[in-house]
């Protein structure tokens, strides 16, 4: 599929053998390459690899720096870190002689924050190079454990939101992935995601809705099975042909399981950072619930959280916001 003029591929194979003129390396903050894919790049380009990309480090996780790719068909990597490492040299007296060997600590794994930024600055990386052809590993889903598919909307989203919002040069973007079930996931998470975002949305500013949905002395959250992950109020995209009405008591019954009652609109949030993923602008509504609340589908959980309980739980957009504007009016 296209996003203006960059072609998006996801492709099963080795990375290592891709004729691009870039790819990322899913990089530590010390840049030193071990194992998975660093591991595999070191292998095949070599040391000169590891010792261009420690001169340039440490850096922040999230930040990416280039190097040449020495023996590699690409031209470049950009080393993309995902996670923390720290690291010793321990020796160990063996008859025969004392080798050496690293022993790695990680310090914690990877996230949402740390894969997106990871994500935005190789692609800004790769602009300040000039490159034409870009490609991606499974960024965090090795060492750092993140799941494969949230991690290929996470990367699909920066791209996306990278390639709407600059005037770049890049003109292909590669997903590889190793094995099958990688590249299935990410087929899914990628492909699938981004022609859904182009043609059913109509590619940006995204029109959303939320509900503050009332019972009893709380309201009704949700824990995003999606990324961004975090508590939301239920909500959702409008589709073409719906008025927000129609959206708001459509997502709210697939989300909770509830139907609205004396829904009324509240506020419209037009931020243009509000949502890491792309520009939304989104319509919130108040209403009491009527049914028993369940998870639907797209929700990993669903609560009815009492008011004075909203402080302590970690929101996803801008939500923790639009609820202290609500008690606002509680008051």
């Amino acid at each position: 599929m296209k996003i203006k003029d960059c072609e998006i591929k996801v492709i099963q194979g080795d990375i290592t053998a891709l004729k691009v003129d870039a790819i990322v390396n899913a990089a530590n903050n010390k840049l030193v390459m071990g194992a998975g894919v660093a591991g595999a790049i070191k292998k095949k380009g070599g040391q000169a690899i590891e010792d261009e990309a420690v001169k340039k480090g440490p850096i922040k996780v999230g930040e990416a720096v280039a190097t040449s790719a020495g023996k590699l068909p690409a031209k470049y990597v950009i080393h993309a870190a995902t996670m923390a490492m720290d690291f010793s040299r321990r020796v160990y007296k063996i008859k025969g002689g004392i080798p050496p060997t690293v022993k790695e600590k990680w310090a914690g794994k990877t996230d949402e924050v740390k894969i997106r930024d990871a994500g935005r600055n190789a692609l800004k990386a790769a602009e300040e190079l000039k490159i034409r052809s870009l490609a991606f590993p499974a960024l965090g889903c090795g060492t750092g454990g993140f799941p494969l598919l949230a991690a290929a909307k996470i990367i699909s989203q920066e791209v996306f939101r990278h390639l709407r919002e600059n005037k770049s040069q890049l003109k292909e973007v590669v997903f590889c992935l190793y094995d099958k079930e990688a590249y299935d996931i990410f087929y899914k998470g990628v492909i699938n995601y981004l022609e859904y975002v182009t043609s059913k949305l109509q590619g940006g500013p995204f029109t959303t809705v939320d509900a503050i949905i009332e019972i009893g002395d709380g309201i009704v959250a949700i824990k995003r099975s999606n990324p961004p992950f975090g508590w939301a109020l239920p909500g959702g995209f409008v589709d073409y042909g719906e008025s927000l009405e129609e959206a708001v008591t459509r997502e709210a019954k697939e989300e909770t399981n509830l139907d609205l009652i004396n829904l009324k609109q509240f506020h419209t949030y037009s931020e243009p950072t509000r949502d890491p993923r792309f520009h939304t602008i989104g319509t919130v509504f108040i209403a009491q619930g009527k049914g028993s609340p369940k998870a639907g589908d797209d929700a990993g959980a669903l609560k009815v959280i009492k008011l004075s309980e909203i402080k302590d739980l970690d929101f996803a957009f801008d939500h923790k916001q639009i609820i202290q504007d609500y008690l606002k009016t509680k008051a």
